[in-house]
């Protein structure tokens, strides 16, 4: 599997095997799979959306909106028990204008899942913990 480096999104090829061995970034020696959320840029965005094979969760949110802060300490919660399955990122609307408009997002929070390029599946709003899981697990 292609999986790009949450630290440096430098891209790295992981045999099935070894997706449980806890392995690290070729490049900067960084846990490639540690569930940490990635802030997603115009730099890094392409790398983990299109050529990591491991599927994207998205979470477009602004700091002005309420219910972005309110779940972000969920998205972070259910990014560390799900690492493996899915990459996590966080993509400011405000400051990544071009890409949210390329996704036509108009109300925030919409979390989104990609795969390979290809948009999975989209939600308007946050969710409870058990929902947010149960979404994922409906769209491994």
């Amino acid at each position: 599997m292609l999986i790009s480096c949450p630290n440096c999104a430098g891209l790295n090829r992981v045999a099935d095997t070894a997706m449980s061995q806890q392995p690290k970034c070729g490049h900067c020696q960084a846990p490639l799979l540690s569930g940490q959320v990635v802030t997603l840029t115009a730099q890094n965005f392409t790398r983990h959306a299109n050529q990591s094979q491991l599927p994207l969760v998205i979470d477009f949110w602004a700091d002005w909106c309420g219910p972005c802060k309110s779940f972000a300490p969920t998205f972070s919660a259910i990014a560390q028990t799900m690492a493996g399955r899915f990459r996590f990122g966080k993509l400011d609307t405000q400051t990544q204008v071009e890409i949210a408009s390329q996704f036509g997002i108009r109300s925030i929070p919409t979390l989104m899942i990609i795969k390979e390029g290809q948009i999975v599946v989209q939600q308007a709003g946050a969710m409870s913990g058990q929902d947010f899981q149960h979404w994922l697990n409906a769209h491994a």
